[in-house]
């Protein structure tokens, strides 16, 4: 497949018109064009998959829209105005007691037995089948630690989509309510950019950019991967082993697709909207594992597309429970990750980073993006999971 530079994305990009009808949607699709929003008030245009490519391949964040369009959406319609839920006011600090021995529980040990399997794979792409292979075996390691407790009575399932890696939810029901869903997320997918369906992307981090030198251009190689999915799994395992019972849900979310433009969380979020469900927070986990050489740990807090009502909560669990601080952090831009999708519904978004925006891991090259990287450790992976925690029973007891 031909990779194109930025300055050769204009071939058979046009502008789409408020109002375009499901039947051009589909149309469009059918012929291989792909319906692409860069910007939050700009309209989508068409784009061919080269230039999809293209755009990743130069670190352009976007949404692809053509699954989730729909005329007659708010989110598309100026001045239409999205349904508004009530604004949520989240609690003080007030289990310690409780929290601590779960913390405790947490093991580095897990994290890296976690990655180690996800890192296997020879990629993770979304429209390969070792994208799909990395969704199955992420929903049987969340269904075995639901069988050790099945007084849990939590679930686990994949969530279909159009292309051929699922999505994960896992849920722990509520003892007084089925509705203020709180919501942690990350993607599942990895990406070689130069080569998506056979390029080895181990990824042990996320979201890195290097420039790389070829006879067609200068591109960015991006290779990305889940530090955020086991920190999700680890905080998954020891809320279980607790016997941890919330009054309100609780959901884990593992997205597949993200790396193609948010498609599997714009996917379930739009389906939660259209369903009229309630959430009372969504955090989302992208990079958690890199503290660049120099510099102190933090938690660096995205000031962009999030609640700042819920970033302040997110301050104040980090306070209590973590060994290192919160920091803030240059905005991370449009559709930067999954939690861009849940925000265009309305609902209260956070993303809590390993560093701010900039001092993030640079160096995720190809076969380089390994636990062995510098900068790469599993002690401030590790921070990232006591923050689930925390934040899941502080908000949800």
């Amino acid at each position: 497949m031909k990779f194109l530079s930025l300055f050769s994305l204009s071939a058979v990009v046009c502008s789409v018109q408020a109002g375009i009808s499901q039947a051009v949607v589909d149309q469009k699709a059918a012929e291989g064009l792909r319906l692409v929003r860069l910007a939050e008030n700009e309209e989508p245009v068409w784009k061919t998959d080269d230039e999809v490519l293209g755009l990743i391949q130069v670190g352009t964040t976007f949404m692809d829209v053509t699954e989730t369009y729909s005329e007659d959406s708010p989110i598309f319609q100026e001045n239409a105005g999205l349904r508004q839920q009530a604004a949520v006011v989240y609690p003080n600090i007030t289990h310690q007691d409780a929290v601590k021995p779960i913390i405790a529980t947490l093991q580095v040990t897990n994290l890296q037995t976690y990655l180690a399997n996800l890192t296997a794979f020879n990629n993770r792409y979304y429209r390969v089948q070792t994208g799909e292979d990395a969704t199955q075996w992420i929903l049987k390691t969340v269904q075995d630690i639901i069988a050790q407790y099945p007084t849990s009575n939590a679930t686990a399932a994949r969530y279909a989509h159009s292309f051929i890696q699922g999505s994960v939810i896992a849920k722990i029901p509520g003892t007084t309510s089925s509705q203020d869903i709180t919501i942690v997320g990350c993607h599942l997918d990895s990406i070689n950019a130069r080569s998506p369906t056979s390029g080895r992307a181990p990824g042990a981090d996320d979201n890195g950019y290097s420039t790389v030198s070829s006879s067609l251009s200068t591109e960015v190689l991006r290779i990305f991967a889940r530090s955020g999915t086991v920190n999700l799994i680890e905080a998954f395992r020891a809320l279980l082993a607790s016997g941890f019972k919330p009054s309100t849900p609780v959901e884990f979310h593992w997205y597949a697709g993200e790396e193609g433009g948010l498609l599997g969380s714009q996917d379930i979020a739009k389906s939660y909207y259209n369903a009229k469900k309630v959430v009372k927070a969504m955090l989302q986990y992208d990079m958690t594992a890199y503290v660049k050489p120099g510099d102190s740990a933090v938690v660096a807090l995205m000031p962009d597309y999030v609640d700042a009502t819920l970033n302040t909560f997110v301050k104040s669990v980090i306070a209590a429970y973590l060994d290192i601080p919160a920091a803030s952090s240059a905005a991370c831009g449009y559709a930067c990750s999954d939690h861009a999708s849940w925000y265009q519904y309305g609902y209260p978004t956070t993303l809590p980073h390993e560093a701010p925006y900039g001092d993030d891991s640079q160096v995720l090259h190809t076969t380089g993006d390994t636990s062995t990287a510098t900068g790469f450790s599993f002690t401030h992976m590790h921070e990232f999971s006591k923050l689930l925690v925390g934040f899941i029973y502080e908000l949800t007891i």
